[in-house]
C-alpha cells in the first residue's frame, strides 16, 4: 500500500520537485517499505524519534528535521542530519552554528517563514526576516548554509487562499535570492506544500514537498 501511495505521489511531481516523505510517528515498517519503494528522504518532527530511527534504519537515509527544534536539542541531530526546515530565529541559526562546529560540519537549514493566518505557527514575518538578513550577523555563521525558504499554508478548504500564501512566498523567495544569496548556488530551495495542499505549492515554486498521510495513511499518535 505504501508502494502504492509512494509511487501514485511522485508521478505528479515535476522534475525539479523532490519529495520528503513525512514519516513521524509511523514505524520503522513503514519507512522500510517506503524505502524498498526507492524514497530516501525522511522528514522527522522529533528529535528524540528521528534519532532512533537515524541509529536502526540504512545509512543513505537523509532525514529532514520538519519540526519546531528547541535550542536544547539540536546538537543531537546535527551529526547526521540533512537538511532542517523550520529556523524560525536567529538565536537558533547561531545555536545550530555552534553545535555545527563542535561537530567539525556544516547544516544545510531554512528559514521558516509564518505565511498563515493561523497563529499557532511558528515562523519569521517577511519584514523580521528581512531585518535578520540585513543586520548581516548570519554572515559570520562558518558552519550552517542558508539553503532556501520554508512555509506552511492555513489549514483551510480555501484555494485562493492558499495560493495566495504560497504565492507570497514564493515571490518573497526571489526577493530574498536577489538581494542576499544572488551569488549563492546553494540557496534554492523553497519547502512548501503537505498532504492536502501540494499541488497548490508545486504550481507556485516550491521545490520540496511535505508528504506523509497521503503516503503512509493517517498517522496513530
Amino acid at each position: 500500500m505504501i508502494a502504492e501511495n509512494l509511487k501514485q505521489v511522485l508521478s505528479e511531481l515535476p522534475g525539479k520537485v523532490r519529495l520528503v516523505a513525512v514519516s513521524k510517528f509511523h514505524p520503522n515498517e513503514a519507512i522500510e517499505e517506503a524505502y524498498r519503494a526507492g524514497q530516501r528522504v525522511f522528514g522527522e518532527s522529533k528529535v528524540q524519534e528521528m534519532t532512533a530511527k537515524y541509529e536502526s534504519l540504512p545509512k543513505d537515509i537523509e532525514w529532514h528535521f520538519i519540526g519546531h527544534l528547541q535550542t536544547n536539542k539540536i546538537k543531537y541531530i546535527v551529526p547526521y542530519v540533512a537538511l532542517i526546515h523550520g529556523i524560525d530565529s536567529y538565536k537558533l541559526l547561531a545555536e545550530v552554528d555552534k553545535q555545527a562546529a563542535k561537530a567539525g560540519k556544516t547544516v544545510n537549514c531554512l528559514l521558516q517563514l509564518h505565511i498563515a493566518r493561523e497563529e499557532t505557527k511558528f515562523g519569521f514575518s517577511f519584514d523580521e526576516c528581512r531585518e535578520m538578513l540585513a543586520a548581516g550577523e548570519w554572515r559570520e555563521l562558518k558552519h550552517i548554509r542558508i539553503c532556501g525558504l520554508m512555509g506552511m499554508a492555513t489549514n483551510t478548504d480555501n484555494d485562493e487562499q492558499i495560493k495566495t500564501e504560497f504565492c507570497s512566498l514564493s515571490s518573497f523567495f526571489n526577493e530574498v535570492k536577489a538581494k542576499w544569496f544572488a551569488d549563492a548556488e546553494s540557496f534554492r530551495e523553497l519547502s512548501m506544500g503537505m498532504s492536502h495542499d501540494y499541488h497548490e505549492a508545486i504550481a507556485a515554486g516550491s521545490t520540496l514537498i511535505r508528504v506523509g498521510s497521503k503516503i503512509f495513511g493517517e498517522r496513530n499518535y
